[in-house]
């Protein structure tokens, strides 16, 4: 009689259980279905992405990880033609110049800058999303009696852009309009041929930064790049 109950026990869990699991699962199918997504996953109305962005710099390693980590379904895949989708990197710029000097000539403020112009295109050359430019400006003071530390200093801080521009491109790239305009190219432009890449900075993790010490010559105002 005990062993008859506790199976009847152990029978009603499991039933409560696989309720609970058809219960879950009806949910998020009917979630998915409304357009809702875990947080931080936002996938792209492609499944497959080409970009002339550089695979084994800093910077076109973040970019892939941030896409991938967005929308998980899609692939990036080496030649053009087997894309449904290209980014395209029209330039990609880095400098810094002197903002203020004191009276003895030193240079005490830097301004450093990050500038990234790209375009979206699809298969059949319909510009998805324009040429667009983004910028990040920062300043950092400055010590010349501190060189190395200061060197050190506006690498990080060249990083932390680096990272603030992909986080800005990919919410570019998910936003609601690009994946209308992609779902819907019949009254889009054609984009016009591009050159190739205007410029490229330095892998973070391999070459120098321009930084005051990396720059042979450079001397209060001068212009720096």
């Amino acid at each position: 009689m005990h062993s008859q109950h506790t199976a009847y026990r152990t029978a009603a869990t499991l039933s409560r259980h696989w309720v609970r699991g058809l219960a879950c699962l009806t949910l998020f199918a009917v979630l998915g279905a409304c357009g809702f997504h875990l947080k931080g996953v936002t996938p792209l109305p492609f499944d497959t992405l080409y970009t002339n962005i550089p695979e084994n710099s800093a910077f076109g390693a973040q970019i892939r990880r941030a896409i991938r980590a967005a929308s998980p379904n899609t692939r990036f895949v080496s030649e053009p033609g087997e894309a449904r989708a290209r980014l395209t990197q029209l330039a990609n710029n880095q400098s810094m110049r002197e903002v203020s000097i004191n009276p003895q000539g030193q240079v005490e403020e830097y301004e450093l800058n990050l500038t990234f112009v790209f375009q979206l295109t699809d298969d059949k050359g319909h510009l998805v999303l324009p040429p667009t430019t983004l910028e990040t400006i920062r300043e950092i003071p400055y010590d010349s009696g501190a060189l190395q530390a200061k060197q050190g200093e506006i690498g990080t801080l060249y990083i932390e852009m680096q990272q603030s521009l992909v986080d800005r491109i990919v919410r570019r790239l998910t936003a609601p309009e690009v994946s209308k305009a992609f779902n819907n190219p019949e009254d889009l432009p054609i984009a016009e041929p591009t050159a190739p890449a205007a410029r490229t900075p330095p892998n973070t993790y391999q070459s120098p930064i321009p930084t005051p010490l990396s720059i042979p010559g450079a001397a209060p105002g001068t212009g720096m790049y």
